[in-house]
């Protein structure tokens, strides 16, 4: 045992001290998952010494055979993991296994229930990593040298995984880290070679480097050699690099959870290779669930890059446009140049191919699971449906296959679910119905309820519902679908073309014409809080709405640049009524212009209620009702 100097005891940053006391009693089900997290790390090392040997060859320090070697002890109940990738130093050591730089931790913990189920999916996707080692350990030593360092600037890092942990500089011939867990009492079933054979293969196998175990040993004790034998328990191939017909699907699951650092399988994957003008392979996934920090614009995001099998980089994002963020998975180009940059990523044209190509093939994969899995599908849209609205603003090219994912809710549908496909609507259009009718609010409550429905429901015309604050926004992009226009039933004057008899509209330019003197004198009583007054032919039940006009930005859109701190330009809405409402025909035949003037405003304000608008005047509202009230109560 070599010398501890500039020993020191540290505290656990607080985050850490909450994840693990979470972690070891949520995932305690699950607990030969600690191999998994410990070897993936471990490959991870591996991989960032090969990246920085390529500039640095002396890193390797003359052994260049990367592997990772598992051992046990059952008279002492310890299991070693030990690596020679790129090591720690003691900087590393306190940043790396003493806090968690992540965004959006703090709102990560804030989510978690108590509910050790649920609790455990949400732990999962967060990745533990090292700290899994506690579930079944109550003390680690981490012993490590980062490659290029002299041998005595090890370091030791040891915590009973509570409070605090100890650093202390040591002599380590090796570079990389080796890692010793000091198993729990009833933990002991891990001290054995069997076991841990068995969770290499489940969880490792595609780990693409050596992992060796000691040979096991059948012979009499005096010829059991002095020094180990190690022989490499996992295939050490990089799965990805496998023809399909050979990767069973458990294994496909398992690379998964290694590239995305989540405990839950896959949706759905494509794996595929390209030859010819560029040649490439990738292995894309589609996650069962969104990471806590999507919405974080920060987060890291993108695919892992490989050169020619060799480990560039992690989080790649010039390979996908940002609205499939959450696309997991490898590529492996043979056409890019192992000392490649992030900023040679970006202006090399060999990327845009292949970032159009890579599109394309997640938008196929997603296109195959709504039609093979409508269920999974619908799980995913939950997930990431309003990140996948982000795309037709984003990708002009493909906006028509975008538009083809996206999920609506309908009034087709009571249950309020976005489950209705643009197809779906334009299977059940009326005959002579030549647009897709949709209608944007705060919620699907308020939507489905209103007034500016009533027509097509007495037509029997399905409309969609948008209930998503990114849905105006998204409207603003998706203008047709299949040849037919959007029209948003909410804006300007409603025309419905062909669903309207000749009858139909010849009656409402007649009452139009009729309601002339009325439509004067409510424009006189509203004055300058309206654009327009008209009579209106979305009404069949309520007395009043209003009406967006044709360029102005909706509700959606207005709260949205407000809340964001934006100037938004000022907009009058459309005053609509309907002539055969009581209350119309009332306020028709009213005298008193100061009455008329009340009842007008109260009719106005009730109509921008509807629209889930919130009134200028509150107080003015309720004093002309209470007016109203007492009077008819006299």
């Amino acid at each position: 045992m070599s010398v501890e100097t500039q020993k020191e005891t540290l505290g656990f940053q607080t985050e850490v001290k909450q994840l693990l006391h979470l972690m070891i009693h949520s995932l305690y089900s699950n607990k030969e998952i600690f191999l998994r997290e410990l070897i993936s790390n471990a490959s991870d090392a591996a991989d960032k010494l090969r990246f920085e040997a390529l500039a640095k060859p002396e890193l390797l320090e003359g052994g260049a055979e990367l592997k990772i070697r598992l051992s046990f002890d059952k008279d002492a109940k310890t299991v070693t993991l030990e690596d020679n990738g790129i090591g720690m130093n003691r900087e590393d050591v306190i940043a790396h296994l003493g806090t968690i730089a992540k965004s959006g931790t703090a709102d990560f913990l804030k989510n978690l229930s108590g509910d050790q189920k649920k609790d455990s999916h949400l732990i999962g996707q967060f990745g533990v990593g090292f700290y899994s080692a506690f579930i079944v350990a109550d003390k680690v030593d981490v012993y490590s040298r980062r490659a290029g360092t002299p041998a005595s600037e090890g370091v030791h890092w040891s915590s009973q995984g509570e409070g605090e942990f100890e650093v202390a500089t040591i002599d380590k011939a090796e570079r990389g880290t080796r890692i010793v867990l000091h198993l729990k009492k009833g933990e002991e079933e891990f001290a054995d070679g069997w076991r841990l054979r068995n969770i290499v293969k489940k969880y490792s196998d595609h780990i693409a480097l050596p992992i060796e175990l000691p040979k096991e040993f059948h012979g009499e004790e005096k010829d059991k050699p002095t020094e180990p034998e190690w022989e490499t328990v996992n295939r050490a191939s990089a799965l990805w690099t496998r023809p399909r017909s050979d990767v069973k699907d458990e294994e496909y699951q398992e690379f998964y959870k290694h590239v995305a650092h989540d405990f839950e399988n896959p949706l759905a994957w494509s794996h595929n290779k390209v030859e010819g003008k560029l040649e490439y392979t990738s292995l894309l996934y589609v996650p069962g669930r969104a990471p806590f920090d999507l919405y974080h614009r920060e987060a890291p995001k993108g695919l892992k890059l490989y050169v020619q099998r060799v480990f560039i980089m992690d989080q790649a994002d010039e390979f996908l446009p940002l609205y499939l963020r959450f696309i997991k998975g490898v590529v492996d180009s043979n056409d890019l140049s192992l000392n490649v940059s992030r900023e040679i990523l970006q202006k090399d044209p060999v990327i845009d191919s292949m970032k159009s190509a890579l599109t394309k093939r997640v938008l196929d994969m997603l296109e195959k699971l709504a039609k093979d899995k409508p269920e999974d599908y619908q799980s995913f849209w939950k997930q990431f449906g309003q990140v996948l609205k982000e795309g037709p603003a984003e990708d002009f090219a493909n906006k028509e296959k975008i538009a083809g994912l996206l999920r609506f809710a309908s009034t087709s549908d009571a249950s309020g679910e976005q489950s209705v496909s643009l197809a779906d609507y334009l299977g059940r259009v009326k005959e002579g119905q030549d647009k897709i009718y949709f209608l944007t609010g705060e919620s699907y409550a308020q939507v489905k309820n209103s007034p500016h429905l009533e027509v097509f429901r007495k037509k029997g015309i399905e409309v969609l519902l948008l209930t998503d604050r990114i849905d105006e926004w998204l409207m603003s992009y998706l203008t047709e679908f299949d040849g037919k226009q959007f029209v948003d039933v909410a804006r300007g004057d409603l025309d419905l073309g062909k669903l309207d008899s000749e009858e139909d509209k010849k009656a409402q330019e007649e009452i139009a014409k009729a309601k002339e003197g009325l439509i004067e004198r409510l424009k006189g009583a509203l004055g300058d809080e309206v654009a327009e007054v008209r009579v209106s032919h979305r009404l069949t039940d309520s007395p009043a709405i209003l009406a967006i006009g044709e360029q102005d930005l909706g509700l959606q859109m207005r709260q949205i640049l407000e809340a964001s701190g934006q100037k938004v330009p000022e907009a009058k809405p459309i005053f609509e009524f309907n002539p055969q409402h009581p209350l119309i025909e009332k306020l028709d035949a009213e005298a008193d212009e100061d009455r008329f003037a009340d009842l007008s405003h109260i009719l106005f304000d009730q109509a921008a209620l509807a629209a889930g608008d919130s009134l200028k005047d509150p107080a003015a509202y309720v004093q002309r009702l209470n007016k109203l009230l007492v009077e008819l109560s006299a």
